[in-house]
């Protein structure tokens, strides 16, 4: 009855891959289910992934922080800052109705690989513009380019250029009514901003028209 013995040791090995090649082909099947349920985003990361679909997969390192967002605190970096007057850094506080006196926007203003910082700082008092000034991201750090003092002022990004707007105020002008509005444009050259452009407002102290003159 040799028909009826057990299988041989060749025959048992074939056996033996025929299942490990079912379970790869369930496996697969079930990967390719998966990917397709996704909606076809591609290599989009929706969040944290289980750890069921994880096992067996080799660790991601940690995502470095966005060279556009090194996330500086502006208020720290303005009290480091030996540039920045104490007068300026004795209102680097939030105001009433945790409104805060320091605003702050990141564009292209000196051609580097991460946006700069312009930062407005208001005083709490009035909201008038205490002081304004601009950061470049050099080796690692933010350096201080551009600052301006002279209160009344603020400063826009407007482009690639830095427009600081000032009122200018006679002796015996009101803070409500200055003199005149002198706005100022700022291109980056050579490591540093160079005015390329003014424009003075003058205002009447009788209610008629105001006049303007530029200087280009």
């Amino acid at each position: 009855m040799r028909g009826l013995t057990g299988a041989g040791p060749g025959e048992a090995r074939v056996s033996s891959l025929a299942v490990i090649a079912a379970v790869a082909s369930i496996a697969a099947l079930a990967l390719f289910t998966a990917s397709c349920s996704s909606g076809g985003e591609g290599a989009r990361d929706e969040g944290p992934a289980h750890a069921s679909a994880m096992a067996g997969a080799f660790a991601s390192p940690s995502p470095s922080p966005s060279d556009s967002d090194p996330h500086v605190d502006p208020v720290d970096l303005l009290m480091n800052d030996p540039a920045v007057s104490a007068s300026v850094k004795r209102d680097l506080k939030p105001c009433d109705g945790d409104d805060d006196a320091v605003q702050v926007t990141y564009g292209d203003l000196t051609g580097g690989s991460v946006d700069d910082m312009l930062i407005n700082v208001s005083a709490c008092s009035d909201w008038v513009g205490i002081g304004t000034y601009v950061y470049r991201y050099v080796g690692g750090t933010y350096k201080n380019v551009f600052k301006a003092e002279e209160s009344p002022v603020v400063a826009d990004i407007d482009g690639t250029g830095l427009t600081v707007t000032k009122q200018v105020y006679d002796t015996d002008d009101q803070v409500s009514n200055p003199s005149k509005e002198t706005v100022i444009t700022y291109r980056w050259k050579a490591d540093r901003f160079v005015e390329r452009y003014r424009h003075d407002t003058k205002y009447s102290k009788t209610g008629g028209d105001a006049a303007s003159s530029s200087d280009g």
